[in-house]
């Protein structure tokens, strides 16, 4: 049966769907997820002593530090936390995959590897690192009073209320817990596990790349503000305005995980804040603030910095909020009139009518 639009003629018998290109992607992920749980339907689910292993908690401790450690890096640094459940996901197979291969060529395997074991070391890596991530320093430093101690409490509300209705304005199919068990799913499959090889091979690969940069850097720094790590790139002026490469490999590999609108939205926002705005406030030192203050201090120019970088997060959030709440009040009303209009007594025969006469 031929679709046609409009009142007929060439335009109805060569319309084409602009969403079938979309159904054919969704109907690829549908087979291929398919095709991942079929390879696993005979396999019996291990109990939970089989799963929680010594080796999978050595493992989770290996990497626990490991990834505490990264975290820390990323944290005093760029101040931008990927997920980590793929890497740790990855790692854990890769690491523990090794081990039972050693051991099974030994013949001294007694457990085979399962995707459960692996969930369970990629779950505590993730917990642990989130700790690491998830501490008050910062927050007991900038909340002298109960004005900034409410501040941050309603934008963590706008925030934790926002995050759902992100979901639905980007259309999220599913959140990164999903995510990373189908991943781990298609390590244990005979293709992923071919997939998984090269992954952890590149990622080896760059990981010594970095390393060894990390350790030239290091080796032409003498003191702090000495070095690549502080190398003047665009004139002392901008130097002086935090405006330099560092040629940190860290900044670098953030930057490819991260989408480029947020690399663009990162670059701006250092423009207009360091390049000008901190510049002019500066002019305003014993006018606007105490010339006595300390660089740090809520009482001088950094008490501008962190609320206006508090309200600034606080109106994105709200307009989300908005947003999403616009969207979603259009969307039950459209949903609500649609079942109305389809339960009006004849509408279904005069529809079913009007649609065979187009298509005849």
């Amino acid at each position: 049966m031929e679709r046609r639009r409009g009142g007929g003629g060439d335009h109805g018998e060569n319309y084409t769907n602009p969403f079938d290109g979309d159904d054919q992607v969704s109907s690829a992920d549908e087979k291929e997820e398919v095709a991942v749980e079929e390879a696993f339907k005979d396999t019996k689910v291990p109990s939970w002593g089989e799963q929680i292993t010594f080796r999978a908690m050595l493992t989770s401790l290996v990497l626990s530090i490991v990834f505490n450690f990264i975290v820390c890096k990323l944290n005093l640094t760029t101040g931008v936390i990927p997920s980590l459940n793929v890497a740790a996901g990855l790692l854990g197979f890769a690491i523990l995959r090794f081990w039972t291969s050693l051991l099974g060529k030994a013949g001294f395997l007694k457990q085979p590897f399962t995707r459960q074991e692996n969930t369970v070391v990629q779950t505590c890596v993730v917990a642990s690192s989130g700790i690491a991530f998830s501490n008050s320093i910062t927050f007991d430093q900038i909340s002298p009073s109960s004005y900034t101690t409410s501040t941050f409490g309603s934008k963590s509300l706008v925030l934790e209320f926002q995050t759902p209705l992100m979901i639905l304005k980007y259309k999220l199919t599913y959140p990164s817990g999903t995510a990373t068990a189908y991943l781990i799913n298609s390590f244990h499959t005979p293709k992923g596990a071919k997939l998984a090889k090269k992954q952890v091979s590149v990622l080896f690969k760059y990981f010594a790349g970095s390393f060894l940069w990390a350790g030239f850097q290091w080796f032409w720094t003498a003191a702090d503000g000495c070095g690549f790590a502080s190398f003047p790139t665009f004139g002392p002026q901008a130097f002086a305005r935090r405006f330099y490469f560092d040629f940190s490999a860290t900044y670098v590999g953030v930057g490819m995980i991260c989408p480029y609108m947020v690399n663009i939205s990162l670059l701006l926002g250092a423009i207009l804040s360091w390049g000008i705005l901190w510049p002019i406030i500066e002019t305003k030192k014993g006018d606007w603030y105490s010339a006595d203050a300390k660089p740090s201090s809520l009482h001088g120019i950094q008490g501008y910095r962190v609320f206006m970088a508090i309200a600034t997060m606080l109106g994105d959030g709200l307009f989300h909020v908005i947003f999403m709440l616009s969207k979603t009040i259009i969307s039950l009303i459209i949903n609500i009139r649609k079942k109305e209009s389809d339960q009006a007594p004849g509408f279904g025969d005069e529809n079913s009518k009007l649609v065979k006469s187009r298509a005849s």
